[in-house]
């Protein structure tokens, strides 16, 4: 699909993929700490610019919820959708809800980069949406396998970026209303 380079907030729509406590445990502690707390500033700062939130929790019953720390920083319009297939296009429900939020960027971050983020990421390039993969919002057990994730994403087409890209690109300009409020994020 043949999109902005870069990410609009009225164009955009936020998916956080499988950030639940169970696989959040299998992490490397640095890199799932890090991955965590750019995935909850890219929630505040969608709640803060009106740009809609999904989340995907794989088989919860086995996996666990989502993190609480990240979920306590949900919009409260957040929705919260089960899935067993690895890639969110693959349950009806998540393709459902970003289809009707009619927003053509998806910006994803998750856990894990080359399993469930690569899946879902290439089938939204596939369903014509423009996926911008947040590289520090997102995590692997193996840092070699998140790397091999990303390089392919590349080459397929999406957008790899990072979560300070992603708030000032929404942002704009520093004369917006939610400049100071989103950038106290990153301080």
């Amino acid at each position: 699909m043949a999109g902005s380079r870069l990410c609009h907030a009225a164009r955009s729509q936020l998916l956080i993929v499988d950030m639940q406590e169970r696989l959040a445990g299998a992490m490397d502690s640095a890199e799932r700490e890090s991955a965590l707390r750019a995935a909850g500033i890219l929630a505040q700062a969608a709640g803060q610019m009106d740009v809609p939130v999904v989340v995907s929790e794989q088989y919860p019953r086995g996996l666990g919820p989502t993190v609480d720390a990240l979920h306590r920083q949900l919009p409260d319009t957040t929705r919260i959708l089960e899935k067993i297939a690895f890639s969110c296009c693959g349950d009806s429900g998540i393709l459902d809800a970003l289809n009707a939020a009619r927003r053509p960027q998806v910006v994803v971050c998750g856990m894990e980069t080359h399993v469930c983020v690569l899946q879902t990421a290439m089938d939204l390039l596939e369903a014509g949406f423009q996926p911008f993969v947040v590289e520090d919002a997102a995590c692997s057990r193996n840092p070699a396998n998140k790397a091999n994730a990303l390089h392919r994403l590349r080459q397929a087409g999406a957008v790899v970026t990072n979560c300070e890209s992603v708030l000032f690109e929404w942002l704009r300009d520093a004369r917006h209303a939610r400049f100071k409020t989103l950038t106290a994020l990153i301080k």
